[in-house]
């Protein structure tokens, strides 16, 4: 397909996303992350490999992007197997949990000097820099001002990177579609909170909904809800006006997000990076991850935490590089 085609099929997939996420806000959400997301995760990480993860400088630095992801998996697998570890030890590992913030914005800032730096004594510089910027803004920035942390994995990542790589695709290939497919985009949060959503009228599934408190990301949508100044009383009601409009909003975002990349094989050239045994070792582990989910959706989530996380940080060398040629000044001149 060519670029006009795949933008075209792109603002398609952003309206069917939004519909059955007003439809099926909860259902789709977790449908996504279960079905779409495992595959999303091993064929970019597979990707990124082959691209050499965008870094500039030697590659090995990528390993802390599997350092930490690793170190943030241990807390909830330790804690879902229930194992009997000391107290001493107990303690570290809900310490380094109730930090994951400044672990995650480490390893993005670590991941912007890569780009920028490429010998190895200005790099420990940047990452001494990363660690301590890192900690000043987690401990020392209230966190209803700073909940970038919270984010970066979740809306961040599904959201205002794929929003940024949509712009850069535009801005790339010249494309008119490009820019519309982009303001498309833009326009949808402001859709969702304009458009009339009746909650009792919502049938919603109960099953559905306490799945979705088990994966942990009610506290992304009362976040959301603090942002805009959307507690009642203290308390976050997710099924709400406002809740239903913000888990339309994330359901929509996860699904987009994946459609988005599935879209795109022959513009940025996924497909060709997997090879035949690549690819059953793929399709494999994605059976595998799904028949996880669907015998116990919270052991899937607990099995694919480090991968879901692993991805998030092998991308964000190319999250940091996509931020620089976006609002680089030559682009636009060009243009």
């Amino acid at each position: 397909m060519n670029t006009k085609t795949i933008d075209l099929l792109n603002i398609a997939l952003i309206v069917i996303s939004l519909l059955v996420a007003i439809k099926l806000p909860f259902e789709l959400f977790l449908f996504s992350y279960a079905i779409l997301g495992p595959l999303h995760y091993l064929t970019e990480i597979n990707w990124l490999k082959e691209r050499n993860y965008f870094v500039k400088s030697n590659k090995k630095w990528i390993y802390f992007f599997i350092l930490f992801p690793f170190i943030l998996a241990i807390y909830p697998i330790y804690k879902f197997l229930d194992l009997g570890l000391t107290n001493a030890l107990d303690d570290v590992l809900k310490l380094v949990n109730r930090n994951t913030n400044a672990l995650l914005l480490i390893g993005f800032f670590l991941a912007v000097g890569l780009i920028f730096v490429s010998k190895v004594k200005h790099l420990f510089l940047v990452l001494f820099l990363a660690i301590i910027t890192a900690i000043t803004l987690t401990f020392y920035v209230p966190k209803s001002l700073f909940i970038v942390g919270l984010f970066l994995p979740t809306l961040i990542h599904v959201y205002l990177f794929t929003f940024l790589f949509i712009v850069f695709g535009a801005l790339k290939a010249k494309s008119s579609y490009g820019y519309v497919l982009g303001l498309v985009m833009l326009c949808i949060p402001f859709v969702i909170w304009l458009i009339p959503i009746d909650a009792t009228s919502y049938n919603l599934n109960q099953s559905a909904i306490d799945t979705y408190i088990e994966s942990n990301m009610m506290g992304v949508n009362s976040k959301i809800a603090e942002f805009l100044n959307q507690i009642q009383n203290g308390k976050f009601y997710a099924l709400s006006e406002v809740g239903l409009k913000i888990q339309i909003f994330i359901g929509f975002a996860y699904t987009y997000h994946y459609l988005n990349w599935f879209s795109k094989t022959s513009v940025i050239g996924w497909k060709k990076a997997i090879s035949k045994q690549k690819g059953i070792l793929i399709l494999a582990i994605w059976i595998l991850s799904v028949a996880l989910y669907v015998y116990d959706y919270k052991t899937g989530l607990i099995a694919l935490f480090f991968l879901s996380f692993l991805h998030v940080f092998l991308e964000f060398p190319l999250n940091a590089l996509t931020i620089k040629e976006v609002f680089s000044i030559k682009n636009y001149k060009k243009n």
